[in-house]
């Protein structure tokens, strides 16, 4: 479980987080949404502990992260880009994260399997694709069998085949009683695979409800994307061509 209590959080005169409160339950996808400078990826550095809160309170599993003796055994992390040595093996990264963190050597074979990455064990990460890092992320996530989990975009660079492993992926760890909490823009898997949705906006939440409670408030055919859109209609500006800016 991942609890999030009046977090606020500036940067100088900036406040990139304000005031956001939420909870992430255990045996569940709670999916963090917003457009991009929502401070999504913000409020995901402050849980795992990349970033101190100017004010507010996070607990996992109801301790401060500082608490836990192994943290790698309770809560597991993805959140994009991640340090590696581009001469080391997938097996050889995941090894040494094993290492560090005080996990068994035979795990790193059990998420290279679960994550699609068994055959490429070792090639080297630096001939990987993009979705292929992605899985190495989170393999990394799984690799101390956490009870939570926090992904960033786990969706990007990966294929349609890819796409569809990662949803059954995630239904897979909640139903095996794990807390996910995954920010995300792909609406469709969204409103596929999601339980709780926290909509983001300006560095506040919008919205905090089930999917079921979210879907219900829009209209049309894409009912997640029209009440999505309406949620976060102030909390973008889309140049003339339609792109954010």
């Amino acid at each position: 479980m991942i609890s999030v209590r009046g977090v606020t959080k500036r940067f100088g005169e900036n406040v990139a987080v304000d005031d956001v409160s939420f909870e992430a339950e255990a045996g569940s996808i709670t999916y963090l949404l917003g457009p991009n400078g929502a401070g999504k990826t913000t409020v995901m550095r402050m849980i795992a502990g990349l970033t101190r809160p100017t004010s507010g309170a996070i607990a996992i599993n109801d301790k401060g992260l500082l608490e836990f003796r192994d943290t790698i055994r309770e809560i597991g992390f993805s959140l994009g880009a991640f340090s590696r040595n581009p001469k080391h093996t997938a097996e050889q990264h995941l090894l040494w994260q094993a290492r560090l963190g005080g996990v068994p050597a035979a795990n790193v074979g059990r998420v290279l399997e679960r994550v699609g990455l068994a055959a490429v064990a070792r090639r080297s990460v630096g001939r990987f694709s993009y979705g292929m890092l992605q899985r190495l992320g989170i393999a990394s996530a799984l690799l101390g069998d956490p009870r939570t989990l926090v992904l960033d975009e786990p969706a990007n660079g990966l294929d349609v085949e890819g796409t569809l492993w990662l949803r059954e992926l995630v239904v897979g760890l909640a139903a095996e009683g794990k807390c996910l909490l995954v920010a995300s823009h792909n609406l469709t898997e969204v409103e596929i695979t999601g339980d709780r949705i926290v909509v983001m906006g300006k560095g506040k939440v919008l919205s905090d409800t089930s999917k079921d409670e979210l879907v219900a408030k829009g209209t049309g055919p894409r009912r997640l994307e029209s009440a999505y859109v309406d949620l976060t209609r102030g909390s973008v500006e889309y140049a003339a061509g339609g792109g954010e800016r």
